[in-house]
Formats: structure tokens, sequence, C-alpha cells
């Protein structure tokens, strides 16, 4: 039984084209996604995960060899692709306010999304057993946009439109003023998603408060 496993994969992974391979891993990728949204991490089963996504065990076992790397690819390269999207920010646009608006909105409309709470949930549900989940997820999404975002309030604090003695807290404190306390809300299911009033409105109020502390004529 053992035997005939490794001859498969040793099959699949030889008959892979780097255009084949790439869509068979999408395509274990999405069935994971299913699997794991219906059942969580413990609930899931490698053989659940290949019948959902269509692909034998072996063939499985060839792009990720357990449950535990497969997971942690699903939830970082997702987190990593979302960051990526939502943190292209020009730094020469001189118009701040409409920037981080634009920001704002993007930012709160992803984070409201019920299978992006989903995901949070899942990870935060298995980094007590396996830290380093928490760790990927967190490095890959969060840390990831704080970092472009840090970036562009330097061009900014060097430009004179911003003034910010540490611009990594200042980027940190525009997102948390966006979703305040909307996120807890969402976790916990205490309430619905925000519509688009409500997102235009915390975005507005969250630029003023931003401003207020570190616009360039805000009191040092």
């Amino acid at each position: 039984m053992a035997g005939a496993a490794t001859q498969e994969r040793g099959q699949a992974a030889a008959q892979a084209s780097p255009s084949g391979e790439s869509d068979k891993r999408r395509q274990i990728l999405e069935g994971a996604r299913q699997v794991f949204m219906a059942s969580g991490f413990d609930g899931a089963s490698m053989g659940e995960i290949a019948k959902t996504a269509n692909v034998s065990k072996g063939t499985l076992y060839v792009y990720f060899d357990s449950k535990e790397a497969l997971f942690e690819a699903l939830t970082t390269e997702a987190k990593a692709g979302l960051a990526e999207n939502l943190f292209r920010l020009d730094e020469d646009d001189p118009d701040v306010r409409a920037v981080l608006t634009r920001l704002g909105t993007s930012y709160l409309t992803m984070m409201a999304r019920p299978e992006h709470v989903s995901i949070i949930r899942m990870v935060i549900g298995a980094c007590e057993k396996f830290p380093r989940f928490g760790q990927a997820f967190y490095e890959a999404g969060p840390a990831c946009g704080v970092g472009r975002l840090k970036v562009y309030i330097d061009a900014q604090v060097a430009a004179g439109r911003l003034a910010a003695t540490d611009t990594d807290l200042a980027a940190k404190h525009f997102l948390q003023l966006c979703q305040a306390g909307m996120l807890t809300r969402l976790l916990f299911n205490a309430g619905a998603a925000p519509d688009e009033d409500e997102i235009r409105h915390r975005v507005a109020e969250a630029v003023r408060v931003f401003y207020a502390g570190y616009g360039p004529n805000a009191a040092r």
C-alpha cells in the first residue's frame, strides 16, 4: 500500500509541467479552503481535502507533505496576496487624505468579508497548538500591510505633508482607527458587517483623527 502511494507520488511529480503544477496547486488550495472552512483545522483530513480538490492523495502529498503545511500555505498566501493588493500606495501622490481614504475604504471592505473573518478565526483556533501559524499569518498580512503603509508615511513626512517621529506606530494607528472595534464585533459574530455608509463614516473619522495627530500642523 505504502509502495503504491509512493509510486503514485513519483508519477504525479514527474508529469507536472510548470503551468500544470501551478494550476494543480491552486486546485488543491481551493479544495483545502472549502474543507478547512467547513471543518476547521482539527476536523479536516487530507483524505477529505483530496476528495474535495478532485485529486488523489498521492498527488496531494506531492505538493504538501502534511495538513499543517497545507494549512499554513493556504492562510499565509491568501493574506499576503490581500496585503500586496491593498497596500499599493503611490509615494509621490501629494493628496494624502485621498490616498488614506481609498486605502481605508478598501481595507475595511476586505476585513469585513465573511471569508476573511473565518480565516482569522481558523488561525486563532489553530495557533495555540501550532504557534508558527499565527506568526506566519501575522507576518504575511498585518505586518506586511503596516510595513507598506509606513513606507508611504515616511515619504510624506520627508515631503512635509505629515509629521510623525514613529511612522511604524503611525501606520498602525491609522489602520486601527479605521476598524476600531469592527473586527472584534465580527470575530464574535456580535453584529452585522458594515454597510457602505458605515465604512465611509469610519474612514472619514479615521482620516480626521489621524490628521489631528499627524498632520503637518498638528500640535507637538
